[in-house]
């Protein structure tokens, strides 16, 4: 089974021993150490699944756990030391998948993220969405939400927004954002492409400049993500 998982704890050596599990199984693993840097990775590198300690100083596991679930239904397992019956019902009621107690058997937990992966139909069908902050763009079901909202938009343009977000931070020239988006056949002009980044630019925009549609001159265009 193949995955990107984002780890997040404040214990290094719980960070390294997971990952070293998780990557025999074949899964892309990238950590986090902290709530904001998780955050931060989860909007820029879209995670199919999410291993998330709830004690970390100032942005606690709760908090972020309530972040994601504003705009992704993502997999999320939460760790603690915390064993308590309340804790573990108040993981599963703010939305999370399954609830793990430290310390762990590292064997259980691969199987355990296996398990919450096949539940929700990760190898079963390409989901082709992206997430970021205030931004989620659903190419499967032709579908973007923005700011909460559900915003109706063209194919192409949802497309073009779509190839670019997945693509965070690489510059694409005109040229080939025809040839990626509109398919090698296409005989028009390349200022179509100026046409709809306008377009999109009208409709989305990032207030806190976290991501935003950026020209690069004398090149083309990209999806800028903030670091």
């Amino acid at each position: 089974m193949e995955g990107k998982i984002l780890v997040v704890d404040d214990d290094r050596n719980i960070v390294d021993l997971i990952r070293l599990y998780l990557e025999k199984e074949g899964f892309l693993i990238q950590a986090a150490y902290q709530g904001e840097e998780a955050l931060s990775l989860f909007y820029s590198w879209t995670p199919d699944l999410v291993l998330l300690d709830i004690m970390m100083p100032k942005v606690d596991g709760w908090e972020v756990l309530r972040a994601i679930r504003k705009v992704s239904s993502i997999p999320v397992i939460m760790l603690s030391a915390r064993g308590e019956t309340f804790d573990k019902v108040l993981g599963l009621e703010i939305g999370a998948d399954d609830y793990m107690v430290k310390p762990f058997d590292p064997k259980e937990l691969v199987a355990r993220v296996k398990a919450v992966l096949r539940r929700a139909g990760h190898g079963l069908q390409k989901q082709e969405k992206v997430v970021f902050s205030n931004l989620v763009i659903d190419k499967s079901e032709y579908r973007i939400t923005y700011q909460g909202q559900t915003i109706e938009i063209p194919p192409k343009e949802l497309e073009l927004f779509y190839f670019l977000a997945l693509h965070a931070n690489q510059v694409f020239t005109r040229e080939q954002l025809l040839e990626k988006v509109w398919d090698y056949d296409f005989s028009g002009d390349s200022r179509t492409v100026d046409v709809h980044i306008k377009r999109l630019r009208e409709k989305f925009h990032d207030q806190e400049k976290r991501w935003e549609l950026k020209t690069v001159w004398g090149v083309g265009y990209k999806f800028e993500v903030k670091k």
